[in-house]
């Protein structure tokens, strides 16, 4: 089936999944960071100050979405869904209002748990879990949202800061997911009990299956999962778009001031950015339907390390759009990949609380990346010396992550799980 059939078929969902990406743009960093001297103005904070402050509220977040994440497993989508919004919109009403530091802390902690974290963790994990065949092609339509959703939030707001502040900014975006984003998301919703009922029964193995498929077809839990030593050599590569992505963004503005780059520029460069990572998740959806997310995953990081070369190297402003259309390439890349590779790996069942985990340490990423940078630039690092360390970086996380999850490696180890149950059940 074409990528255009298979978008009109499934067009309501794929548009939930989507809507999803893009509205977790609240919580994301290059939406806060935007704010990032403004911010730091009105509590006299350093760089390194209010990088503490975001990643200990990140951090928090990360934490808890271990636990809140693994609900999508037990809990109605739609139910699941208007509770994260309704969250969501409580967050921007709060960092809108808040007084003091403590307050500041508090809101940002919310608006990364229910923006970069509950929004985005609902569309990547219902896209995978409801499509199977064709589940790269889904990811790769609803992680659109996302990246559109950094093309167009940083002009949204740099013309709202313009007209009500950064604290009527959040006011605005508070009404707006409240009023807007959670009626359309349940509308979107419509008809899902059937889906879900067939998903169900899909799981439930055929009458009269040979126990050795049985075993085969049997999904991973999380407990699983940590217990496996190819998820440890693949998530320094599966952080380090997080890490480095997050930490550029949040300095973003100071990067700009030291390479002298107008605030223009920079938020222009967007728009490279959303447009890049949407094409590059359209090219990765087909692929991994056909080649699987396992085999893709060791090439995602060569657009984003060459750019940490080109960045080392030079300072004119054209190395900023070469960064924004590397880092769209990795980012579009990360996005379909993640999506489809838990459930490739290890089964949809308890996906929500595989991948809860997994973002959880991709939350922390994002956490480390300012402060660490932060206190770079605060000790006088050039952002040259910061794109070289994150190459070195680079270089390692592809180097362990193509020694893990080879086919031959998930086969050999299911097929020894199937003979040791089938064993077991002999002696019994």
């Amino acid at each position: 089936m074409s990528l255009l059939t298979f978008a009109l078929r499934n067009a309501r969902f794929l548009a939930f999944g989507a809507f999803a990406g893009f509205f977790s743009s609240f919580g994301q960093t290059y939406v806060i960071a935007l704010f990032n001297p403004e911010i730091r103005a009105a509590f006299s904070l350093t760089h390194f100050d209010f990088g503490l402050i975001y990643a200990l509220a990140t951090i928090a977040s990360g934490t808890c979405l271990i636990w809140m994440g693994r609900l999508i497993d037990h809990i109605d989508l739609r139910r699941y869904s208007v509770v994260a919004t309704a969250a969501l919109a409580t967050a921007c009403l709060l960092l809108s209002w808040s007084p003091t530091v403590i307050f500041l802390g508090l809101a940002l902690f919310a608006l990364r748990l229910t923006g970069q974290g509950l929004m985005a963790h609902i569309g990547q994990t219902s896209m995978g879990r409801y499509f199977n065949r064709e589940r790269g092609k889904a990811v790769s339509i609803a992680m659109t949202g996302a990246p559109l959703g950094a093309a167009s939030f940083p002009w949204i707001v740099v013309s709202l800061g313009a007209l009500y502040g950064w604290r009527g900014t959040w006011l605005v975006f508070a009404i707006f997911v409240a009023v807007v984003v959670a009626p359309l998301m349940l509308w979107l919703l419509r008809g899902h009990g059937a889906r879900h009922a067939a998903y169900v029964t899909g799981l439930s193995p055929p009458h009269g299956a040979d126990p050795a498929m049985a075993v085969v077809q049997q999904q991973w839990t999380r407990r699983d999962v940590l217990r496996d030593h190819r998820f440890y050599l693949a998530i320094p590569a599966i952080l380090a778009p997080s890490f480095i992505v997050t930490g550029f963004f949040f300095h973003q503005l100071h990067i700009a001031d030291q390479l002298g780059w107008s605030r223009a520029w920079v938020a222009s460069t967007y728009i490279a950015y959303g447009g890049v990572t949407v094409v590059s998740a359209l090219i990765y959806g087909p692929l991994i339907d056909r080649f699987g997310a396992v085999r893709l995953l060791p090439i995602n990081l060569v657009p984003l390390g060459l750019s940490m070369l080109w960045f080392g190297l030079s300072g004119t402003p054209s190395v900023g759009l070469g960064f924004m259309v590397a880092s769209g390439i990795t980012s579009g890349g990360t996005f379909t990949i993640l999506g489809a590779l838990w459930a490739e790996v290890y089964g949809t069942k308890h996906l929500g609380a595989i991948r809860a985990f997994a973002a959880s340490l991709m939350v922390y990423s994002t956490a480390a990346s300012p402060v660490s940078m932060g206190w770079l630039i605060d000790n006088g690092t050039g952002i040259a010396e910061i794109a070289l360390l994150c190459l070195s970086y680079i270089v390692f996380g592809t180097f362990l992550v193509l020694f893990a999850y080879r086919e031959n490696g998930i086969t050999s180890l299911r097929a020894f799980q199937a003979s040791v149950s089938l064993l077991k059940k002999t002696r019994d």
